[in-house]
């Protein structure tokens, strides 16, 4: 994006937040943002939505029960963001460090000591799983409809299909970027198995790498109406000698909706680190 006449400001994130509602999405973990001295920025939508529970002075009840589908499983559906930024810097936070292999081990230590410098989001490629799901000033939405359960991530306006009609894996998967992703319940946690990785994205913000052979499995469980948690493992022998997991908590954004979000490709981070 260019912006003529704008100021530059360093800052150290991945979003500046202006006020409640006003945001600014970034393309790199350390850039030069320029913020408008004109229009305002875009700002999310602010509206009482119908279907959120509400405490005596109108505010969204947050700990309510949370819905439940026609036949009778929790409704995952509504507008998500990571309750806390620390896995975006760290998807291992609680692990301590992940069980690398020798050669993981050494492209992550690059990527780290270039402080993420190239990760695909510059391109405006996409995060991947899980790290699409961590930009903390950048929500996703759940759309959960019988036979299927959508992701709308509003970041660069990716999506993510998982698939809950009872189908299996595809013989052959074409590697992508999101994978190919089968969902079943297992009493009100909905656990999602995605493979057909490619090896180009990576796990979080610092860039813990993948292989092809990446099998991730997220259990996704809706708390009450305000708080979902997802437990997610990686099993990549190629890249990690054992099975790993983290546990991230997601806060309800109530009464909003997504905007949109248009990243224009590499001009985008070589016009704002001046390449």
């Amino acid at each position: 994006m260019h912006f003529p006449g704008m100021i530059g400001v360093l800052l150290l994130g991945s979003f500046l937040s202006v006020g409640p509602t006003v945001r600014i999405a970034s393309v790199h973990r350390f850039a030069i943002f320029l913020l408008p001295a004109g229009p305002p920025a875009p700002q999310w939508a602010n509206l009482p939505l119908a279907n959120t529970p509400r405490t005596a002075d109108g505010k969204p009840n947050l700990t309510a029960p949370a819905a439940r589908t026609a036949d009778g499983k929790p409704d995952l559906s509504g507008v998500w963001r990571v309750a806390t930024g620390k896995y975006l810097q760290n998807i291992a936070a609680d692990v301590g460090e992940a069980p690398f292999q020798p050669a993981a081990a050494a492209v992550y230590k690059q990527r780290a000591d270039a402080l993420g410098k190239g990760r695909p989001s510059e391109r405006c490629i996409p995060h991947g799983i899980p790290d699409a799901m961590l930009v903390r000033n950048s929500p996703f939405k759940i759309v959960q409809m019988p036979g299927v359960v959508v992701i709308l991530y509003e970041e660069f306006n990716h999506y993510r299909q998982i698939f809950t009609d009872g189908r299996g894996f595809p013989p052959e998967t074409s590697p992508s970027w999101f994978g190919y992703s089968i969902g079943k319940w297992e009493g009100d946690t909905l656990v999602v198995d995605t493979i057909g990785f490619n090896d180009q994205s990576w796990l979080d913000d610092p860039g813990h790498p993948h292989s092809e052979a990446l099998r991730v499995t997220e259990r996704f469980k809706r708390a009450d109406f305000g708080h979902m948690n997802v437990q997610i493992t990686f099993d990549d022998p190629k890249a990690y000698t054992k099975p790993w997991s983290a546990a991230i908590p997601f806060d309800l954004f109530a009464d909003t909706e997504l905007i949109e979000s248009i990243c224009e490709n590499e001009r985008d981070h070589g016009h704002m680190v001046g390449k």
